[in-house]
């Protein structure tokens, strides 16, 4: 039997090497910590001591960049019981992945593929879910992609996808904002009607993070901070949300802590805002 997917209402960063000495030796002002799960899966990855650690001081999730929800030829099941042992050791307060695909046979791209929004993909995707959430004893979140390029023959939209996907699996919904923004305008869609189609009470986690530039395009970077526009449409996301977990997600370009903790009392004092409208409605 599948784990209800909490409610959690906190705001948090990820925890980078960078920062071990920080979250370990000083009283970090932050409601939880995610993790890249990979480091901690791997023979000679980041050492397991210092998560086990951090997690006496704060909750954790588990963000994995390679499950490849999407592959046609399933799971790789050595993988999964690698997460599963992380999983019951640490108990996080999340499992996500995204809705991408990395794999076919042996080969791996080390990238977040995107995938055709058609019916022959959703029961791949959906049969990957179930599988993945079985193995591991809980239901899971997935992220929304940034994308680059459109398939033809698509059938529905990114946001029905996801929702059926949800509906299909009891699988959650961790809300990308800047990968909405992000496809929305590489691909001239509404960011609004975006937010407006997903199944919002599915979502149980945010990510903020920044993108750069690209020759005509936005890239998915995570190498800047949170851009105006982003914040503009996470203040809009929050009047439709319950409560969720917001974190600032930063992968390269890593600044001293105490840059991400300001841009984290950005999205709390968003919350506030939120927070002071609806108990003057």
């Amino acid at each position: 039997m599948l784990t209800t997917i909490p409610t959690f209402a906190g705001y948090g960063l990820g925890l980078r090497r960078e920062h071990y000495r920080d979250f370990l030796e000083t009283d970090v002002p932050v409601d939880f910590v995610e993790v890249i799960s990979e480091n901690f899966m791997l023979d000679g990855g980041q050492p397991r001591h210092i998560l086990r650690q951090v997690r006496e001081r704060h909750p954790v999730a588990f963000h994995g960049v390679s499950m490849s929800i999407g592959s046609v030829d399933g799971l790789d099941h050595d993988y999964l019981r690698r997460l599963r042992m992380l999983v019951d050791e640490l108990d996080p307060l999340f499992v996500s992945d995204h809705l991408s695909w990395s794999r076919i046979d042996r080969f791996n791209s080390h990238d977040l593929l995107p995938l055709p929004y058609t019916e022959e993909a959703l029961d791949i995707v959906c049969n990957n879910i179930t599988t993945a959430q079985d193995a591991l004893g809980r239901s899971m979140l997935f992220e929304n992609p940034s994308s680059y390029i459109a398939f033809p023959g698509q059938v529905m939209t990114e946001w029905e996808f996801l929702g059926e996907m949800s509906r299909r699996t009891g699988c959650g919904l961790l809300l990308d904002i800047n990968n909405v923004y992000v496809s929305s305008r590489n691909h001239g869609l509404d960011a609004h009607a975006y937010l407006r189609g997903m199944p919002l009470e599915r979502v149980r986690q945010i990510h903020l993070a920044g993108h750069t530039q690209g020759a005509g395009l936005l890239i998915d970077t995570h190498d800047q901070a949170v851009c105006d526009d982003v914040w503009s449409l996470y203040a809009e996301a929050t009047t439709m949300l319950g409560p969720v977990a917001t974190m600032i997600e930063r992968d390269d370009a890593i600044p001293p802590l105490a840059e991400l903790l300001d841009e984290l009392d950005i999205a709390r004092e968003i919350g506030r805002n939120k927070q002071r409208l609806s108990e003057a409605a």
